[in-house]
């Protein structure tokens, strides 16, 4: 065989050898991928693995909260029976939130929070100058989280028509009444 030849089959061979190279790397990444998706999947399976019963079940809190509420407030002192028969409702929904916790599934209390549309509902709106608009100002229904998403969102009431968030009402000190420095 002739150099040329030779040369040819040399730099034919180096090409082949770059792209079985090329190859083999991508193929390991696609791995590395692969198995760190699958990782993260299986993390993610035992974590949320309870959410659809989890779902299923946080309505019993509701009903153990509506059974306290639907007690007026002067017969509970006024009757030992009964007044034994709600505090047994209050275990019983404590030692229930305390099974969920330990489950990773959290209710969630948004009073006084700004309202977040990713954790709440808002059902209502109400006017009100005391706290900044958009602050939860009651809730209707407990949300619950588990882990770090959201089980249920809860549902809320929201002020509306007091100061934005992050804002004072009135200018600050120093501050030129028609918003320009003095």
């Amino acid at each position: 065989m002739s150099a040329a030849l030779l040369e040819a089959r040399v730099k034919e061979l180096e090409s082949q050898q770059a792209d079985l190279t090329d190859r083999l790397l991508r193929a390991h990444a696609e791995m590395d991928n692969l198995r760190k998706r699958t990782e993260r999947e299986k993390s993610d399976s035992a974590k949320y693995a309870i959410t659809k019963f989890a779902h299923d079940i946080v309505g019993i809190s509701d009903n153990f909260q509506r059974a306290v509420a639907a007690v007026p407030n002067g017969a509970r002192e006024q009757e030992g029976t009964l007044k034994s028969l709600i505090e047994g409702v209050e275990m019983t929904e404590r030692a229930f939130l305390q099974v969920l916790e330990r489950h990773g599934v959290k209710p969630v209390n948004p009073i006084g929070e700004t309202f977040d549309p990713n954790r709440h509902q808002a059902v209502m709106e109400q006017e009100t100058t005391e706290v900044p608009a958009g602050t939860v100002i009651r809730v209707f229904q407990s949300g619950y989280i588990i882990e770090d998403r959201v089980l249920r969102p809860a549902m809320v009431v929201v002020a509306r028509g007091g100061a934005k968030p992050g804002r004072p009402d009135a200018p600050a000190a120093g501050d030129a009444p028609n918003g320009t420095d003095a």
